[in-house]
């Protein structure tokens, strides 16, 4: 926008025609660079996947199950013709528990298949000692995204939406009207609102120290009394010896909900349990339940026109189910080696300019430096692919079966998380494909990631100018080496470990600059909306430093490429 002066608004000029004039896809909320390269990552995938359909490969090998789980998702007359058998039969499980406890195990062998539990668990390293794996507990029974939309009047149009789309799903499964199940739907938000009462907010959960909380898994019954804890443990298939002391993030959380497990009425919790699996199955079942589903998680709740093609879905699904395999395939077509050897040059560029930048802080005293630095010497960059592959030999996908394979696919690959439990720690996993248009920084392991798929224009070009690279991938370089310097980040050791290495006087000296930030984004509001929907601060802080010194890292290791050289 020419009319905007870069000195003046440096944004709206590079940017301000493009925000009049662009119209954003039907088929999204959102748009921008990250998405052309997704659009562009997504069409590559899908030649490689339709070719693996289509290639005859001999059983058994990654081609074969690429392709057979991709036209199981086309498959919409296979879909059409079970129904919704697969899905009844799951629901049988909930239907027979007679009580409490063998409901609780109920859930407990659903979540193994990816269906939602009243409380949530993962597998990650132990922040405070980054050599095991452990169990970590959290909130989860919401199905909203998060505890805000249960009681913020930002959201009340939703949340009053929320009954009729559950009455309207359960209809469709049950039979009968939407009013016909009314009342079922009302009960199950009216549980999930006092489930949200007990919830953290975003701002809250993000904090590093609040949320490590180690327990002995045996203490929860005492702490959290009311819910059978080890018959839940049990049915999600992991044996106590495994799970002897776990990582609690939301300790309160755990004693709420537990209450709320013998104070509400079991079939309030049954009707909640039916809801959990059928909005989690959703996607994969017949088209009234999709476009029913949509009409409310996407249209609604996002702002989203149209659903995405049935190909572009099926995509997502073979990424979620067999991500590396299909990686490896996108790799060998995909990525260039030169690219990974320009990559590392700007990497150990943009680390050089963060140790200069570090040194140069009037404010930090000489002890958390050097701390800093040795924190910087350690960052391990991983760029394009593993090193190594994950194995979906034991994976059974059939071409006719989509539920099944998702089902099994699930619970493939929670047994390979329940493997880590007690074993070392595989600091070779990564946690995105080499498809995935994205980045990040893993602070318990002290690594910066980059996928292939975001090493192409406009982020970087092997070909372009050194200024073209340092502006495009640099800055997302120097944003995820930020992390490690964040709110959060800043509070993990160079080995990963969540360590107070600052002194008192450079933590509160750090701590009155991040309130600043906080404050300065406070200020902004997406265009065209009330200043009541403002950034809120607090919770985006951690981006914003890594934003900003992103930016500003990248121009510096630009400056120290050129060796005092005038730039071409």
């Amino acid at each position: 926008d020419e009319q905007a002066r870069p000195q003046d608004d440096l944004f709206g000029h590079v940017n301000g025609r493009w925000l009049s004039e662009y119209q954003i896809p039907a088929d999204r909320a959102t748009d921008g660079a990250f998405r052309t390269l997704y659009d562009r990552a997504e069409e590559q995938i899908r030649d490689l996947i339709t070719e693996a359909a289509q290639s005859g490969a001999a059983p058994g090998t990654e081609e074969q199950r690429i392709g057979d789980l991709y036209a199981s998702f086309m498959d919409e007359q296979t879909i059409r013709e079970r129904g919704l058998t697969p899905l009844l039969e799951e629901l049988a499980a909930i239907d027979a528990a007679a009580g409490p406890d063998e409901l609780a195990g109920a859930l407990g062998q659903l979540q193994q298949a990816g269906s939602g539990g009243v409380v949530g668990f993962y597998i990650d390293t132990d922040s405070k000692n980054s050599t095991r794996y452990l169990l970590h507990f959290t909130q989860a029974g919401l199905g909203l995204p998060d505890e805000s939309y249960y009681r913020d009047e930002q959201h009340a149009a939703i949340l009053a939406a929320y009954p009729g789309h559950i009455a309207a799903m359960f209809a469709l499964v049950f039979g009968g009207s939407a009013d016909d199940h009314a009342d079922k739907a009302a009960r199950i938000v009216a549980l999930e609102t006092k489930i949200a009462a007990a919830h953290w907010d975003v701002v809250k959960r993000r904090d590093a120290d609040l949320t490590y909380n180690l327990r002995a898994f045996s203490d929860l019954s005492t702490e959290a009394p009311g819910f059978p804890w080890t018959t839940w443990l049990s049915h999600l298939g992991i044996p106590a010896d495994k799970a002897a002391e776990v990582v609690v993030r939301q300790p309160d959380f755990l004693t709420a909900v537990a209450g709320l497990w013998v104070a509400e009425d079991i079939e309030d919790w049954k009707l909640w349990a039916r809801w959990e699996l059928i909005s989690a199955r959703a996607g994969i079942l017949t088209d009234d339940l999709v476009a029913t589903n949509f009409d409310f998680y996407g249209r609604l709740l996002s702002g989203t026109e149209e659903i995405r093609d049935r190909w572009k879905r099926a995509v997502s699904m073979v990424e979620g189910l067999m991500g590396e395999a299909l990686g490896r395939l996108y790799v060998d077509r995909h990525f260039p080696p030169q690219a990974k050897a320009r990559m590392d040059e700007l990497v150990d560029n943009l680390r050089e300019a963060y140790r200069v930048s570090i040194n140069q802080l009037e404010w930090m005293t000489p002890q958390t430096r050097q701390k800093a630095l040795l924190k910087l010497d350690k960052f391990t960059p991983k760029i394009g692919y593993p090193n190594k592959w994950r194995d979906y030999s034991t994976l059974v996908i059939e071409r006719d079966d989509l539920y099944g394979n998702v089902l099994r696919g699930r619970a493939h690959e929670y047994q390979r998380e329940l493997a880590k439990l007690g074993g070392p720690v595989d600091r070779d996993e990564w946690f995105m494909t080499p498809q995935t248009v994205n980045a990040y920084y893993n602070p318990g392991m002290n690594e910066i990631v980059f996928p292939a798929a975001i090493l192409q224009p406009p982020f970087f070009d092997a070909d372009a100018d050194d200024a073209a690279n340092y502006g495009g991938i640099g800055a997302v370089i120097g944003h995820e080496i930020g992390h490690g310097f964040d709110d959060q980040g800043a509070k993990y050791d160079g080995d990963g470990n969540l360590v107070d290495w600052w002194t008192d006087d450079d933590r509160n000296e750090f701590s009155l600059r991040t309130k600043a930030l906080i404050e300065q984004y406070e200020q902004f509001t997406p265009r065209g909306l009330e200043a009541s929907h403002h950034v809120n601060g607090a919770f985006t802080v951690g981006e914003n430093i890594g934003d900003l010194g992103g930016l500003s890292i990248a121009l510096l290791a630009y400056r120290l490429s050129l060796k005092g050289q005038e730039a071409p």
